[in-house]
């Protein structure tokens, strides 16, 4: 497979998975941390309406979607792709802070989340996902071939 396809198939690969887990853990944080009662979390006027009624465990399952959305994309991306692996491992954490900041503007949060979730949940993910990449293939786990 060419390079630049190889590599292009990494940055859709991260953020189709580092998306699913995304989705994942905060379709399934409702059933883990309970809103608080008459809470509707899928309807924006219902959670803007009662956002003084939640408490930081309530932010737990959101900041995880987060930041793991983001660490195994950024790993996804980073193993598959051939070359410039770091560059795009940190396209996919820009990619999912964008996402994070259009977030901000539309879901009521308040601002200790915000500035949590916009500082630790993305780019420093995306960081970690590198490291734990270039210590997988160091250990002789590797997803794609050297470049020769």
């Amino acid at each position: 497979m060419p390079v630049l396809l190889r590599n292009a198939l990494a940055l859709v690969a991260g953020i189709i998975i580092g998306g699913a887990v995304n989705m994942g853990l905060i379709t399934l944080s409702p059933t883990l941390i309970p809103p608080p009662v008459g809470v509707d979390v899928t309807n924006p006027e219902s959670l803007a309406a009662s956002i003084h009624l939640f408490g930081p465990r309530h932010f737990v399952m959101p900041f995880l979607a987060h930041a793991l959305g983001t660490f195994v994309g950024a790993l996804t991306a980073f193993l598959i792709a051939v070359t410039h692996r770091e560059r795009i491992a940190f396209v996919i954490g820009v990619f999912f802070l964008a996402g994070g900041i259009g977030a901000a503007f539309m879901i009521p949060a308040p601002a200790w989340f915000l500035v949590l979730d916009l500082v630790v949940a993305y780019l420093p993910m995306a960081w970690l996902a590198i490291q734990a990449g270039s210590g997988l293939q160091r250990g002789g786990v590797t997803a794609s071939p050297s470049v020769a």
